[in-house]
């Protein structure tokens, strides 16, 4: 067998329509490599890039001889839809990469897959099908997502196989990665070409009803899981994708991937039992917040034993401003005690904190530079207060949860102490899911009280060592990312789809 020539390649953004849009600075300051930069960065010790990426370069050097050809990976941290320059400006190097380097006998594309672009509802699968025009229709395409993909047609058309996580936190990207690769070294070797099928029922979740270690979402994929070992061999992955309904697109909804070896046949009844088994469970796609209200009484209470709150209405991980202070301002006028609160995206007050330097008093002034814009109406100016406990230059190692091993950089960060809370405050944007971003601090979370996050869910694999999921809350805030769907004027999303449509039917003809 020859030495197979594989591109690497990527766009990595989820967007969350009513954000700020995403510019070339949101890209270049997180991932944008080319060329040899980019195999060097995947294959260093503590990668930068998206882990999925790296574990599919190591899994292909573990595995054999092959001829990587490193084009353009561009990864920005989740924000409104990207701007039409920028997403040309990334597709453009990627086809004249292509177009200088081939021919290929694979490509191995790593996205996220809920990206809008300015003009463009499906950017995901206009770059994936460029790459298979690029390309041609010999190579094999391989793609790597993450679960809240937005699946279109025109994505499953392009590539030959879609593997998507199959964890809610993200803590399998390593794994996912890894059976991208393998895959592609069993059909390079076998000759044989996979066969998708798509099943898309009319579910469009919130986030916070897509936790694996639940049911129904957690159900679906073990469930796909099981039926692929015992169809012997014949099915080659099965993906179970919940929708980022933020992105509010004409392909958001559940969507069911099951990929075959060669013969179809069994990929689309499998994927037409899941489906099935996803609109009979539809009603646990529905979740219930705890008030800002109450999760101030919850603090208050002091004989109750530690908890963690999800500020769920301003998840960075999901286009989240990091800004707002709505529970902030709440618990710093309540009787709570003992509370840690991360993450602040404030670069400003941040600066400040370090000119002043450690153990300084000073009134801490949030969101002092707020505009007009729409997706700042929650980043209310807050002040306070505070002391300096401690300052750091933000450049850490993840710990735990899905950025354990990864590289992170947060620009100068601090610790303030507000009275009873001590308060992180950060200089890039980013959820707070992993326990360093109080451990670069010396804070201990163990000795707390009450920890409040800016983060949706992602933070319950970093935190599982200190809360289980009875000890754990989603607090009702607002902000760009809140999960109340109700609230969001949404425009794209099909319709009708269930829970924003109570009464949808699924004009499906096997359901009458």
């Amino acid at each position: 067998m020859k030495t197979p020539k594989v591109a690497l390649l990527g766009m990595i953004l989820e967007s969350n329509r009513f954000a700020r849009p995403a510019t070339e600075d949101d890209f270049r300051s997180l991932t944008w490599l080319e060329g040899d930069a980019l195999l060097q960065e995947a294959r260093a010790q503590t990668p930068t890039l998206a882990a999925e990426f790296a574990a599919f370069v190591r899994a292909m050097d573990a595995t054999g001889p092959w001829h990587p050809v490193p084009c353009t990976l561009a990864a920005s941290h989740p924000a409104g839809p990207v701007r039409r320059e920028v997403f040309e400006t990334i597709t453009g190097a990627i086809q004249r990469q292509l177009a200088e380097n081939g021919p290929f006998d694979a490509v191995y594309i790593c996205n996220h897959g809920a990206m809008v672009a300015e003009h463009d509802h499906d950017p995901d699968g206009t770059l994936m099908a460029l790459v298979r025009e690029a390309v041609g229709a010999t190579p094999l395409i391989v793609c790597t997502l993450d679960l809240h993909a937005n699946i279109s047609e025109r994505m499953v058309a392009a590539c030959d196989l879609i593997v998507g996580y199959r964890t809610n936190p993200h803590v399998d990207m390593i794994e996912r990665g890894e059976e991208a690769a393998f895959s592609l070294r069993r059909c390079l070797a076998s000759g044989q070409r996979p066969q998708a099928t798509l099943e898309k029922p009319p579910i469009v979740p919130a986030s916070v009803t897509l936790l694996t270690a639940e049911a129904p979402y957690g159900e679906l994929i073990n469930y796909g899981q099981q039926r692929q070992a015992e169809l012997g061999g014949s099915i080659l992955n099965v993906s179970v994708f919940g929708n980022f309904v933020f992105s509010d697109t004409p392909d958001n909804g559940l969507a069911v991937v099951v990929t075959a070896r060669d013969d179809p046949a069994p990929a689309k009844d499998l994927a037409s039992d899941i489906a099935d088994r996803a609109w009979a469970n539809r009603n646990g796609f529905v979740r219930h917040l705890t008030s800002v209200e109450q999760a101030v009484t919850i603090a208050e209470n002091r004989k109750r034993a530690p908890v963690i709150f999800s500020d769920a209405g301003d998840n960075p991980g999901g286009g989240g401003s990091g800004r707002t202070t709505e529970l902030l301002a709440a618990l710093h006028a309540s009787n709570a005690a003992n509370i840690l609160y991360g993450s602040f995206f404030d670069p400003e007050l941040a600066a400040e904190a370090h000119r002043l330097g450690k153990g300084a008093t000073f009134t801490a002034r949030f969101n002092r530079s707020s505009g007009p814009e729409v997706w700042e109406r929650w980043d209310l100016p807050f002040e306070a207060e505070a002391r300096v406990v401690a300052l750091h230059d933000g450049d850490i190692v993840g710990e735990g949860g899905m950025t354990k091993g990864r590289r992170l950089h947060l620009g100068p960060s601090v610790a303030l102490e507000l009275g009873a809370i001590r308060v992180v405050v950060i200089s890039d944007r980013a959820q707070t899911s992993d326990p360093v971003f109080f451990h670069m601090f010396g804070l201990d979370i163990g000795s707390a009280d009450c920890v409040v996050v800016k983060s949706r869910g992602h933070f319950r694999a970093g935190f599982a060592p200190w809360f289980a999921p009875d000890r754990v809350y989603e607090i009702d805030t607002a902000g760009l990312t809140s999960p109340v769907l109700e609230r969001w004027p949404f425009e794209n999303i099909p319709r009708p789809s269930f829970p924003l449509d109570p009464d949808t039917q699924w004009n499906d003809p096997r359901h009458g």
